[in-house]
């Protein structure tokens, strides 16, 4: 969060910011563990929040959104309707030009992290196109259990068996499968 690190950047505690700011400080330790959502704040205590270590409210606001952690299966079928909609190609440079997935690696979002990584080298092979190795590090990382889609574990909770399970693992795109992520179908997105 903004606020953290600009708390760090200066060498101030949250303590310091409620004391000059006139926030509580269980106020200031929501809001900075993200328990409170800042949006939720009043236009006052933005005010106050953002002047102490001289940021903009419009800054704080920004970097909340940044912060947003949908959960896993939204961002799976939002990268998959990027795909569709700004074709493999574009899809490549931005994802590339951006260097999103350090961003969200950084962040220690690895499912999201490992899952665009793997959408990149399932478009280069698909289009040919060599590996980026900028990403090698994290290439040789693995999520530590497999990661199914809810479909595939709704219909083995309901059937009561792991053959759904086991014919994911199976039919599952091999640059997916690497990091532990079962996906088999990327392309038919509605």
């Amino acid at each position: 969060m903004l606020i953290n690190d600009e708390l760090n950047r200066q060498n101030k505690t949250k303590y310091r910011l409620s004391k000059e700011s006139g926030i509580l400080q269980g106020t200031i330790n929501n809001i900075c563990s993200g328990k409170t959502e800042i949006e939720k704040c009043s236009a006052a205590t933005l005010h106050s929040l953002a002047k102490v270590p001289g940021l903009a409210v419009e800054d704080i606001l920004e970097s909340a959104k940044e912060d947003y952690r949908s959960n896993f299966e939204t961002f799976k079928s939002n990268i998959c309707h990027c795909v569709k909609d700004m074709g493999d190609l574009g899809f490549i440079v931005d994802v590339l030009e951006s260097d999103r997935v350090r961003v969200l690696y950084n962040k220690h979002w690895y499912p999201e992290a490992l899952y665009l990584l793997a959408m990149l080298d399932y478009l280069s092979r698909e289009n040919d196109i060599p590996l980026c190795t900028k990403y090698n590090d994290i290439r040789m990382q693995k999520l530590e259990r497999p990661v199914f889609p809810i479909g595939v574990l709704l219909t083995s909770y309901v059937l009561k068996t792991d053959e759904p399970l086991r014919k994911a693992e199976e039919e599952a795109i091999p640059e997916f499968r690497r990091f532990n992520i079962i996906e088999s179908e990327v392309r038919n997105v509605v």
